[in-house]
């Protein structure tokens, strides 16, 4: 599409408040490099990422930094008070390994508890409000980030170096980027009014009525108590975090507002550490993809993160095409209505599992290997009509077998790769900010149902449904690396991963340009998937297509466009001797790909 050029059939959601670089096409090039690339939504978590790099630091190492960076840079979508996942890739070992660095439910709660106290606040006591002090759930982050240096980091750099470039930012000061300003802005009233800290988080400006205010872009933005935090964290480890001062005033803002986390709570998941699933992968060969490597292998966390989503509708594409129901895509094939109807179709009967299947799986039956059978598959395959929109899809049941966002990619020079996601969930989450400490709090307890029976059901001590996923390809003849990616964004991120993968393997696109393509989204609020938006750039004939197959469709455009996340891509190639890194950075956000 054009640079400035419209979809004239519908109306398009948000193109009121857009900017000018945010339209198509992006004009990035593809990023090469053989000493490893950092690529994220924010220019200085990038530099972060380089300088840990090129200090002797590998890719685990690097992910931190840049989470801890973007923390600074981009909290109105991340921060050391929410959860992370990360997938690692060993070189030596071709291991792809999983850490899971969400938290938990207060312990002292119970399910009739929190529907009452929820009912006295005038809310809906079937859901947890997501700007509640309920929604707040122990913050994973912060061992997340310990343990991922502890456990993959090349061990030439420490926990401080890690952490400085963070800390030099937070204390002092950085330019504020173009999204994160936007973003920021459009969260300062909800800041302000949330906490009696929120002053912490703003930028001081005595002209302001309350002297703070949201910063501009361009502007420089201090937050020494962040660093401060981040400081403490260096030096004693977990327990500069989940005890001491910063676990003290945390609690204490929580329970200020209704919430029950205590500092025993704090204190048994740094004891606990953060978990180091086996992560699932599914072999997929559909559309020829690695026909003479036995295809790949698709590598996402388990649950309680929504990873399967996109293992269960790439696994329902295969059986599509095995079944002959599509045919085999060519680049002519790309957005048109047969294969955004097969996409949609095969997502909505990943989300109708992952709707009632996902969940803590230390507490819950998850049937993670039973969702990925191939004979389920196939079978939940039968309810895709090329002809038109399933109105009916329901999860399957399988057999009981052996479960805002910040997304970015980091390689190194030996090789290792690490796929990383850090979350506040909504934008500044709850945005309560304990106080002194210079970081908003989450609402990832919004994630839990409050319906009995539920595998997902709310329990004290329990880790909610999860939308942050990484993700990670590796070639299914020798288990070398193929790609770094993930796509962030609530329900979009197992969308972004099938449409990403498939513009890069099945349409031959770069990372560049299979970033930059228009992509589709599922609006999760609409059950079963009813609405779904498209992002302008698709073909007005495609839109009316999809319309007399049944679809519900919305076109979105400018700044809305945010709806269909910010993704990031690492590939990588073998060239005369050389393994190289070829990536791309999504145009919907602020940053770039970057060579170490």
């Amino acid at each position: 599409m054009a640079s400035g050029s419209r979809t004239t059939a519908h109306d398009v959601v948000g193109a009121a408040e857009d900017l000018k670089f945010q339209y198509f096409p992006s004009r990035r090039s593809v990023v090469h490099s053989t000493t490893g690339i950092v690529s994220s939504t924010q220019p200085l978590a990038n530099e972060a990422g380089v300088r840990i790099l090129k200090q002797g630091g590998n890719a685990a190492d690097a992910a931190v930094a840049v989470a801890a960076a973007l923390n600074v840079t981009e909290p109105c979508n991340t921060g050391i008070g929410g959860d992370c996942f990360c997938l690692f890739y060993n070189a030596k070992t071709k291991k792809v390994s999983a850490l899971n660095g969400s938290g938990r439910s207060p312990m002292n709660t119970s399910l009739e508890g929190l529907k009452e106290e929820i009912k006295a606040l005038g809310e809906d006591p079937f859901e947890i409000p997501f700007l509640s002090a309920h929604a707040v759930t122990v913050p994973g982050a912060a061992a997340g980030w310990v343990d991922t240096v502890k456990r993959f980091g090349s061990g030439n750099v420490t926990l401080e170096q890690v952490l400085t470039p963070a800390i030099e930012f937070a204390e002092n000061g950085f330019p504020v980027s173009e999204i994160s300003a936007y973003l920021w802005k459009k969260s300062e009233k909800l800041i302000k009014t949330a906490s009696p800290n929120g002053a912490e988080i703003l930028k001081k400006d005595a002209s302001a009525k309350d002297g703070c205010r949201a910063p501009s872009r361009g502007e420089i933005m201090k937050n020494s108590t962040m660093a401060n935090t981040f400081r403490l964290l260096a030096k004693h480890g977990k327990q500069g975090f989940y005890e001491g001062s910063v676990a003290e005033a945390l609690v204490k803002a929580h329970q200020e507002r209704g919430g029950h986390l205590t500092l025993d709570d704090l204190k048994s998941h740094a004891d606990s550490g953060s978990e180091e699933p086996e992560a699932v992968k599914l072999n997929f060969r559909g559309q020829g993809v690695n026909a003479d490597r036995g295809g790949i292998n698709v590598w996402e966390h388990p649950p309680n993160g929504q990873g399967i989503v996109a293992l269960i509708a790439l696994g329902v594409l295969e059986e599509l095409e095995n079944a002959g129901k599509i045919k085999k895509w060519g680049p002519e094939d790309h957005n048109t209505v047969e294969h955004l109807h097969a996409v949609i179709e095969a997502l909505r009967i990943g989300f109708s599992d992952a709707r009632w299947w996902v969940a803590d799986p230390k507490i819950s039956d998850v049937p993670v290997k039973g969702l990925l059978d191939r004979e389920y598959l196939a079978n939940r395959a039968k309810l895709f009509d090329p002809t038109k929109l399933a109105h009916e899809v329901n999860h399957g049941t399988p057999a009981l077998r052996s479960s805002d966002t910040v997304y970015f990619a980091v390689t190194d020079k030996d090789g290792n790769g690490c796929s990383f996601i850090n979350s506040n969930y909504e934008g500044f989450g709850t945005a309560i900010v304990p106080k002194g400490c210079g970081f908003t709090l989450q609402n990832r307890g919004a994630g839990f149902v409050l319906q009995e029976g539920h595998p997902n059901v709310y329990a004290p001590g329990k880790r909610p449904y999860h939308t942050i996923i990484p993700a990670m390809i590796t070639n299914a003849d020798d288990d070398s690396l193929h790609t770094v990616y993930g796509v962030m964004g609530k329900f979009m991120q197992p969308q972004g991963h099938v449409q990403v993968l498939l513009n890069t393997l099945v349409f031959g696109l770069s990372p560049q340009a299979a970033l930059d393509a228009p992509r589709i989204c599922i609006d999760e609020n609409t059950a079963p998937g009813d609405l779904v938006y498209l992002e302008e750039g698709i073909a007005p004939e495609v839109i009316e297509g999809l319309e007399k197959l049944g679809h519900n469709v919305k076109v979105v455009g400018g700044m809305a466009r945010s709806v269909f996340g910010r993704g990031q891509v690492i590939r990588t190639h073998w060239d005369d001797g050389h393994l190289v890194y070829s990536a791309g950075s999504d145009q919907r956000g602020d940053g770039a790909a970057v060579p170490a």
